[in-house]
């Protein structure tokens, strides 16, 4: 009996592990999820305006990266990408060297002095 619920909380655990990868919250703020072998990921990005929308989503026109949508009003990007080819960090060291704050990166202070005036956002400490 003792050898059966070891087994069943050992297929318990496994399964929640394997939801675990499909769909998860991190401790920088991103949502990630997986649907047909490609991985979005959600979170936030510092800026103010459609001419950061162009630099931040031109930032992420690389081998990868399938889609990226940010938001204005929220502040969200929306980056679908093929974990294969570039890492969640890549993505998010691109936007940082644009100049752009994000959840895991301050801003390349070089770039951010650069960007267009009405571009320079509140800095992230």
């Amino acid at each position: 009996m003792k050898i059966l619920s070891i087994i069943i909380s050992t297929l318990f655990l496994l399964t929640s592990s394997a939801y675990a990868q499909k769909t998860k919250p991190s401790e920088q703020g991103v949502k990630t999820s997986i649907e047909n072998g490609i991985t979005t990921a959600t979170f936030k990005v510092w800026g103010n305006c459609s001419m950061c929308k162009k630099t931040i989503e031109k930032s992420l026109k690389v081998e990868g990266v399938t889609k990226a949508n940010w938001n204005v009003d929220s502040k969200m990007i929306s980056v679908s990408y093929q974990a294969g080819k570039i890492t969640l960090d890549q993505i998010q060291k691109n936007i940082a060297a644009a100049g752009y704050d994000n959840v895991a990166y301050k801003g390349n202070d070089k770039a951010y002095d650069k960007l267009h005036e009405c571009c320079q956002y509140e800095r992230k400490k």
